[in-house]
C-alpha cells in the first residue's frame, strides 16, 4: 500500500485545523495562536503541547494533545494524542479500545474511509493505517488510557531516519 501511494505522485499535506504537513514553525505558532483567541485550542499540560476539547463520534467527550516535530523548519511529522475525560481503569465504558474505535471513526470524517487494521502475530498489537499520497496516518494504543496518532510526510520521515542510521 505504501509503495503504491507513494509512487502515485499525490501530495496530500492537510493535518487538522488548518494545519499541513511542510507548514513552517511560525506558520504552525501563528495558526495556533489564532485557534486559541478563537477559544479552539489551549495550551496543553506539558511545555510543548496544544490541547484541544472534543466530543467523539461516541458522544464520549475527551482531549486531543498534538505538537508536531520539524525539519528544517516545516511539520514532517505530527504525533496526536487523544483520552477520554474521567477516564478510570473500572469505567469499561471509557476502555481504551473503544477510544481507538472513536479516533478511527473521527479520522475517518476528517480524512475519509479506508483505514485498514494491521496486526502482528498474536494480535497484542493492532494499529488501523491509511496511506494518501505522501501523507501516512497511523492509529494505535499507547497505553491503557490513550491513543496515539501518528500523521507523517513519510517520504520526508524515511530520509530523516536514513541520516540518523
Amino acid at each position: 500500500m505504501e509503495a503504491e501511494q507513494l509512487a502515485s505522485g499525490k501530495v496530500v499535506n492537510d493535518l487538522f485545523f488548518g494545519l499541513e504537513l511542510g507548514m513552517s514553525q511560525k506558520q504552525f505558532f501563528e495558526t495556533c495562536w489564532d485557534l486559541n483567541k478563537q477559544g479552539v485550542l489551549t495550551n496543553g499540560p506539558s511545555e510543548l503541547s496544544v490541547e484541544h476539547s472534543l466530543v467523539f463520534p461516541s458522544g464520549n467527550p475527551g482531549k486531543m494533545r498534538f505538537y508536531p516535530k520539524f525539519a528544517e523548519d516545516k511539520i514532517y511529522f505530527m504525533p496526536v494524542e487523544f483520552q477520554y475525560d474521567g477516564w478510570g481503569p473500572w469505567n469499561e465504558d471509557l476502555a481504551v479500545e473503544k477510544l481507538r474505535e472513536d479516533v478511527v471513526k473521527l479520522f475517518e470524517k476528517w480524512y475519509g474511509e479506508g483505514f485498514i487494521e494491521v496486526t502482528n502475530e498474536d494480535k497484542t498489537q493492532i494499529a488501523y493505517v491509511k496511506m494518501d499520497g505522501n501523507r501516512r496516518i497511523r492509529i494505535f494504543k499507547k497505553h491503557i488510557s490513550a491513543v496515539r496518532a501518528e500523521i507523517s510526510d513519510l517520504p520526508v520521515q524515511r530520509k530523516i531516519s536514513q541520516k540518523e542510521l
